[in-house]
């Protein structure tokens, strides 16, 4: 009886999940592999081997692994600071950072704009002061800015919640036999939280990645990463197939950071949950 009242429960998640996961993922599978025709084709596949296609991938890399790497070289110190703090402390803190989560994406990225564009608040400043003009805007600089901006917190969420699991015990003990602040980090404290750290890149580096709006507001139209491309087939051109084989490619580096996720986060201890 209560096996038949669970899986009642579960009928709406199951229909919503079916609604707006399986079926938009079939339609892309559909569209990547066919062309307007309705014929079987690799042709959409492959089209990221053109060199436009290849650049905006490869920039798309470049600049979500720059952000990442400067999201965790922020992240961990903080996570560090805040996992020392008493509870009520580091609870309000945590609370303060990711307030701005709250609000919508869209604007806080076209809060950024605002700030760095050329008659922007930084630069008005700036001129008030004498000092010379900051042209960022427009730039590869820009964007990574906005990206870790955007996705520190989930850098530093599963971090903390790493290190608040960690045994302190352990920490003693590596003291004890001797070992210092750098050999009780590197051999100790990092390892035990590096599931933590695998989930924060994965959480940082596939939205990066895939990302189009923070390209479009503070790239302009001279900057374009793949997930500009992808955006611009399905909304401008209109050609869902090559859009969605595109995506399928972005979909190979998506189960790419979800093995690697697994692997090393085997018990869930990096999540971003306590």
């Amino acid at each position: 009886m209560k096996n038949r009242q669970s899986r009642l429960l579960a009928l709406p998640f199951a229909f919503w999940s079916a609604l707006f996961i399986l079926v938009p993922l079939v339609m892309i599978f559909y569209y990547g592999l066919t062309t307007k025709t309705g014929q079987f084709t690799l042709d959409n596949f492959t089209a990221i081997t053109q060199p436009e296609h290849i650049k905006a991938l490869g920039l798309a890399i470049l600049l979500s692994a720059v952000s990442t790497v400067i999201c965790l070289v922020l992240a961990y110190p903080l996570a560090m600071i805040l996992s020392k703090l008493g509870a009520n402390q580091s609870a309000l803190i945590v609370l303060i950072f990711i307030l701005p989560m709250w609000m919508n994406f869209l604007l806080r990225t076209l809060a950024w704009q605002t700030l760095l564009e050329k008659t922007g608040v930084i630069n008005s400043i700036l001129r008030f002061l004498h000092l010379p003009a900051l042209n960022i805007i427009n730039t590869p600089q820009a964007i990574i800015l906005g990206m870790v901006y955007n996705f520190l917190p989930f850098m530093v969420l599963p971090i903390y919640n790493a290190l608040m699991k960690l045994d302190k015990d352990v920490i003693h003990a590596a003291r004890d036999l001797g070992a210092n602040s750098v050999q009780t980090f590197m051999k100790v404290i990092f390892p035990l939280t590096l599931p933590g750290v695998i989930s924060g890149i994965t959480m940082v580096f596939i939205p990066a990645l895939t990302t189009f709006v923070i390209s479009n507001l503070l790239g302009g139209s001279k900057i374009l990463l793949i997930g500009n491309v992808i955006e611009q087939e399905f909304t401008q051109t209109n050609n869902w197939h090559l859009g969605s084989g595109l995506s399928l490619i972005l979909m190979l580096f998506i189960i790419l950071n979800m093995v690697l996720s697994a692997v090393f986060d085997r018990n869930g201890e990096g999540g971003m949950m306590g």
